[in-house]
């Protein structure tokens, strides 16, 4: 072991004492938040405007605040993409994070302030290796490089000081020095705004590399595994980066990808783990392999939780295990109680664990199925390791009755490295997957009486890449739209089949 990388995971592993009295005391962390956001903001526009000085507790906060969609909020984004200071937080924001839009297919830009990089994204990147080096004593992870995999970032045409895009980009653009030294590849090709120039580039200038370690969206990252296997002509990862023991992932459930990602790299023996880092801050990180992740309450975020189905808004101190909640927070970055469209469930108090249940805008319930994204993404991942393919991607829709008698049902395009073996039983096993973990859609589909039989189209051709990149939303935090109460997506998607 080098005395570099004795000194990096000694470091990280002393870290790791905080991480776990942060979730261990979330509720004083959070009230200390609070106070501090506001007391920091009262004097921008929107502070004078709702009258944070007169806020003192949570309760006031709620009653003088009110809580904003993008869109409800676009008006004091929109000045300050227009290069106005001390809107929503002191100072001027300069860089701002666009999101893939494939909710509604209209882009977002988030601001992100330097606050918030600091405080937030970056302690998140380094809890997940503090976590790392302490579950693994003997790491060697800062004896070799690691890989980034994100998106590309241009200036702002109405305000040449700041810029906007993918959020790992402006991450990397204000990487600490110290991480600088550790990452692969540079610059000049991680921002690449063309993907597949992007992918081609990474892997011919990192495959020579010692890397120990890779952070990605898992979609993204295994396309530049295997642009790594091709050009090197090798087996398996382990062959190319024989020292790589970490893969950092987030951006979407990864459980569906985990046995094509040990097919890809040819062992299990390397560490997972999961993130929840958004453009809008990070939220989330697994402590503990093969548990759920942890609420972070110590990045400078407070949170908020609205009862999807009660509409009833809580603190963390009034959550419920158990029930679905859209996640409201406010941020160093001067977003105020502004929902992130996410919805999760709480699996554990104290320390608060949880799991992602998708999005409001990311569910089907044209039948009163209440088909929600991790329904889908557990029986898929059940479905195919029956049947040994590894799933690429994914989406869904409803097809609604055309007359009095027809019954409506929901379209299906699922992709893989190469297809079942039996595809009929395929749909059969995926379809009773579905009914074994949500009772509604089981009601629904019982007996056809209120859904048909689903319409699913099986394929291996490169469908949801190339739909991406006609639109242009190739590499980054870009996602296929999961699950769609309507059929603009999956009508669209159906021509690249």
């Amino acid at each position: 072991m080098s005395l570099i990388n004795g000194i990096g995971a000694w470091y990280f592993k002393n870290r790791t004492k905080n991480i776990f009295d942060a979730v261990q005391n979330p509720l004083p962390l959070q009230e200390n938040t609070l106070h501090k956001l506001i007391n920091t903001a009262k004097e921008t526009y929107f502070g004078k405007l709702f009258q944070f000085n007169q806020i003192k507790n949570y309760e006031s906060f709620s009653k003088l605040v009110p809580i904003s969609s993008y869109e409800e909020f676009y008006p004091m984004i929109d000045k300050l993409l227009k290069g106005e200071e001390n809107v929503v937080w002191p100072g001027e924001i300069q860089w701002f994070a666009k999101s893939s839009g494939t909710t509604n297919n209209v882009s977002k830009f988030i601001p992100v302030s330097f606050e918030t990089m600091e405080q937030c994204h970056f302690e998140g990147g380094k809890d997940a290796l503090a976590i790392h080096c302490y579950q693994q004593p003997n790491t060697k992870i800062f004896d070799g490089k690691g890989l980034l995999i994100g998106g590309s970032h241009k200036a702002n045409p109405e305000n040449k000081k700041s810029n906007y895009g993918d959020l790992s980009a402006l991450l990397m653009n204000e990487m600490p020095f110290w991480a600088s030294l550790i990452k692969t590849p540079n610059l000049s090709i991680a921002l690449i705004e063309d993907w597949e120039e992007k992918i081609e580039k990474m892997a011919i200038n990192t495959m020579n590399e010692n890397v120990t370690s890779i952070s990605g969206v898992p979609t993204w990252t295994m396309a530049v595994l295997k642009k790594v296997l091709t050009l090197s002509n090798k087996s398996n990862i382990k062959s190319v980066w024989p020292n790589l023991e970490l893969f950092v992932h987030g951006g979407i459930n990864f459980t569906p990808y985990k046995d094509a990602f040990y097919d890809l790299i040819g062992t299990d023996k390397i560490n997972f783990i999961e993130t929840y880092n958004a453009s809008e801050g990070f939220f989330g990180l697994q402590l503990v392999q093969g548990e759920n992740m942890n609420l972070m309450p110590q990045y400078g975020i407070y949170y908020e939780f609205r009862n999807t189905k009660t509409g009833e808004i809580c603190n963390l101190s009034k959550i419920e295990t158990q029930v679905q909640y859209e996640v409201i927070i406010s941020t160093a970055s001067g977003l105020w109680r502004y929902c992130i469209g996410d919805t999760l469930i709480f699996t554990q108090k104290i320390p608060f664990k949880f799991i992602i249940t998708g999005r409001t805008k990311s569910c089907i319930n044209a039948f009163g199925e209440e088909l929600m994204v991790h329904n889908a993404d557990t029986a898929l991942e059940k479905t195919c390791k029956k049947h040994q393919v590894n799933l690429q991607e994914y989406t869904a829709a409803p097809i609604f009755s055309h007359n009095e008698t027809s019954l409506g049902t929901h379209e299906w395009i699922i992709a893989f490295d190469k297809l079942p073996v039996n595809e009929e039983q395929f749909k059969i096993d995926f379809d009773n997957a579905l009914k074994a973990l949500n009772s509604d859609y089981a009601a629904k589909r019982a007996h056809n009486l209120a859904m048909d039989t689903p319409v699913i189209h099986l394929t291996s051709k490169k469908v949801f890449y190339n739909w991406l990149a006609k639109k242009e939303k190739l590499g980054g935090q870009n996602k296929i739209p999961r699950l769609s109460e309507n059929r603009v997506f999956i009508k669209d998607i159906l021509q690249y089949l």
